[in-house]
């Protein structure tokens, strides 16, 4: 599984892998129950490796949260995302100390933790997440 390939479509739950393009959108398979269906230019879709996180000196990519996460929890599954908001908040700044909590949203949180924990049930192999920043940045 390459993160680079790795959605999230809004108004449907979970992450989906892209398996394929066609004329008019793409062919994706869900993380959660395996089901492929397609996915057309109507929907809303954002590819995880886009997305950042706000710190007060930079953006951090979702990539680099993630393999905080995994190298804190092993690469096993993380607190679940209904937790409350002050344990939400206090173990987000345990993996990304400097996040800027005026900018990063409960809500956010939760979604990186959802997200995180969908990766980690489907066996995503987080080590590769470094390796891929550094061959893209040559």
């Amino acid at each position: 599984m390459n993160f680079s390939k790795i959605i999230a479509v809004t108004g449907k739950p979970g992450l989906f892998e892209i398996l394929s393009q066609t004329k008019s959108g793409v062919i994706v398979q869900s993380l959660i129950d395996q089901k492929r269906m397609p996915i057309n230019a109507t929907h809303n879709v954002s590819l995880l490796e886009n997305i950042a996180i706000y710190t007060f000196s930079e953006e951090v990519p979702l990539a680099q949260v993630f393999k905080n996460i995994a190298d804190k929890e092993d690469g096993k599954e993380a607190i679940s995302h209904k937790e409350s908001a002050d344990k939400l908040t206090s173990y987000f700044a345990e993996v990304l100390p400097d996040f800027d909590d005026e900018r990063v949203y409960t809500s956010n949180i939760k979604k990186v933790i959802q997200w995180y924990n969908i990766l980690a049930k489907a066996n995503f192999d987080f080590s590769t997440l470094v390796q891929e920043e550094t061959t893209s940045e040559e």
